[in-house]
């Protein structure tokens, strides 16, 4: 087991959509706000938990394309929270990909530290503590989000935007996407 480069696959994956999207509908998140992100974000989780719990699908697309999606939105957010509304809407490809590339580098580095921290302990951790994990980070960001950004003792909303990318990568690491 490699998990740089089992990360390196997933991401991807996650980055040929995120790509392929970017050319089909242009940077049109740009409109959208962090806690409409942070919204979506909760969307993808919830039907996650509600998949795993049901077994059942009635729209047809399962558990994988969701967590891919939570990879993807974690990626605009973080872009989008350093961005101001003077930036433009739309964007070129070239640089939405370098921003993406970036991100994901910064996450990574992140998680990397934090697996030799913690031995790599979400090998072990079923794929539904993941999904949980990351839909109390949502709820997190969320009460962050509505106190204007104010914490005491929070690490803020990136740092959770990074966990919740990472989370999600390891689960679709665990379900051997690639």
């Amino acid at each position: 087991m490699d998990t740089s480069k089992e990360y390196d696959a997933v991401i991807a994956v996650c980055r040929s959509l995120f790509l392929k999207k970017t050319k089909d509908y242009g940077t049109a998140w740009r409109i959208l706000r962090l806690s409409s992100i942070t919204d979506q974000l909760f969307i993808k989780a919830q039907r996650i938990r509600t998949l795993e719990e049901k077994k059942i699908s009635k729209v047809g697309e399962g558990i994988i394309p969701e967590y891919i999606a939570i990879v993807n939105y974690c990626v605009m957010a973080m872009i989008q929270a350093e961005l101001t509304e003077a930036d433009p809407y739309e964007m070129p490809l070239e640089e939405v990909t370098i921003l993406f590339d970036e991100k994901v580098q910064e996450t990574k580095d992140l998680m990397l530290a934090k697996n030799h921290d913690y031995g790599e302990a979400w090998r072990e951790m079923r794929i539904s503590s993941l999904t949980d994990l990351i839909l109390m980070k949502i709820f997190r960001v969320k009460q962050i989000e509505d106190n204007q950004g104010a914490t005491l003792a929070s690490e803020g909303v990136h740092a959770n935007y990074q966990d919740m990318l990472n989370y999600a990568v390891f689960a679709l690491i665990r379900m051997e996407v690639k």
